[in-house]
């Protein structure tokens, strides 16, 4: 394994970030189990999860994802072995089953508490917000949603003095952003440093071959103010594996169980894409993935590569991409790709 560390403080993570937001629905406790233990033995010990898993988010399944976690510490006691993140679910109707009023200081201590008792622990390391209030151009949304998006954005510095007071009760440790943009992120740093806050260390977003839309800003932010990239669904849920070309729908996949999961990324274009990136990945010996996911590991603004599976041996293929190296004219092909082919996906 290969590790870094969470931008401006001494954690020691994993390149490889273990997602579980199937644990619950797609995948039993058994099998949450599995995929921790394997993860652990092979040096990932970064782990990534939300109050709202597992997905779809339903009333049934709200937390039971975090339960699966507090289980398997209970179980094998291995809590301190494991930097373990979690976040907050933003406002909106998506999620009205869990609570009303989005990212207030009360609803931000609830959330954080509740956490701690699914996951039988006392602390958590990376606590995120999962989503801005406001509206914003993420979960397949290209456009900046100007007429739609709330006039006032959050108010940063009652969140950020919030998680400071968690943070001076010891109940999480630091701070991170998810599927957020420039501006917003921009504003947490500025207040955070303004009123002596905490600072977001991280930033979760989307990023994969036929989705680099964070490469429109964010990169630049990343990097001149040292925020690190999570970045989640680096297989574009799936189909940058491959299984979804020519109509594909395996038994048991994501696209095939919540068809509307991969919809915004099975437009023409993505799937053009992804056959040239297959014909890459073929010419060089190796897979869909590997490519894929390799690409995203050597990027220099990501902090984590946060992969995620329902199989074990799609686990296993997902974490020996690290091993995968690049080379000079496999990237260049790629970029030639994306040249042609720029952000297929929303």
């Amino acid at each position: 394994m290969k590790y870094t560390t969470l931008p401006n403080t001494d954690v020691k993570v994993s390149k490889i970030c273990l997602g579980t937001m199937t644990w619950g629905n797609q995948n039993t406790e058994a099998e949450g189990f599995e995929q921790m233990d394997y993860a652990l033995e092979q040096g990932v010990n970064f782990f990534d999860t939300a109050e709202l898993y597992s997905v779809p988010a339903t009333p049934e399944t709200y937390g039971a994802t975090e339960k699966i976690i507090g289980n398997w510490f209970k179980k094998t006691g291995n809590r301190d072995k494991v930097v373990l993140a979690s976040k907050i679910a933003g406002g909106g109707d998506y999620t009205a089953h869990i609570r009303s009023g989005g990212l207030t200081g009360k609803n931000i201590v609830e959330a954080v508490e509740g956490s701690l008792q699914r996951l039988q622990t006392d602390y958590i390391d990376l606590y995120q917000l999962h989503w801005p209030n406001r509206g914003v151009n993420c979960f397949g949304v290209r456009d900046y949603p100007y007429k739609t998006s709330a006039k006032e954005a959050e108010n940063h510095i009652e969140i950020l003095e919030t998680l400071q007071g968690l943070i001076k009760e010891g109940k999480i440790k630091h701070v991170g952003l998810s599927n957020e943009t420039p501006w917003g992120t921009m504003k947490y740093l500025q207040a955070a440093e303004q009123h002596d806050l905490p600072r977001m260390v991280t930033i979760q977003n989307s990023y994969s071959l036929i989705h680099r839309g964070y490469e429109y800003g964010m990169s630049e932010v990343s990097m001149r103010e040292d925020i690190g990239l999570l970045a989640y669904s680096p297989l574009a849920q799936g189909v940058l594996s491959g299984k979804y070309l020519n109509g594909g729908k395996p038994e048991g996949a994501r696209g095939t169980l919540f068809p509307r999961f991969i919809a915004r990324y099975m437009g023409d274009g993505s799937q053009n894409a992804v056959q040239a990136y297959l014909a890459i990945a073929e010419k060089h010996g190796l897979t869909l993935s590997e490519l894929a996911l390799a690409y995203i590991n050597q990027l220099p603004f990501v902090t984590s590569n946060i992969i995620g599976a329902t199989r074990m041996d799609q686990l296993k293929e997902n974490i020996d991409s690290i091993h995968v190296e690049l080379t000079e004219e496999i990237l260049k092909e790629i970029e030639t790709v994306h040249a042609a082919m720029p952000n297929p996906a929303p």
